[in-house]
């Protein structure tokens, strides 16, 4: 099985951030966000979180993070990119 491959925005907030070499891993809510975060961070990345907090209003599909709006929860996407001259580990099962 393949994986599916997401198109990349060329603007914005997004584009700015591919510019500067960041890449984006995945969107999360908490409490996983919190912790991949600090697992990207103890293998040597820098870690960029862009903030969504859940709003329960009319005007665009939310149908997923619906589900957190009563616990008010927040969800963010992930974009890391090394850290200076620190590399990242490397398994050897990998």
């Amino acid at each position: 099985m393949e994986p599916i491959l997401l198109k990349l925005l060329k603007g914005g907030q997004e584009g700015v951030l591919i510019e500067q070499g960041w890449t984006k891993k995945t969107t999360l809510g908490e409490p996983r966000l919190s912790e991949v975060v600090e697992n990207y961070r103890n293998m040597g990345y820098e870690v960029h979180v862009i903030e969504h907090p859940v709003e329960t209003t009319a005007g665009g599909c939310n149908t997923c993070f619906t589900g957190g709006a009563e616990a008010a929860q927040m969800y963010g996407d992930i974009y890391v990119r090394l850290n200076g001259a620190a590399k990242p580990l490397e398994d050897e099962l990998f």
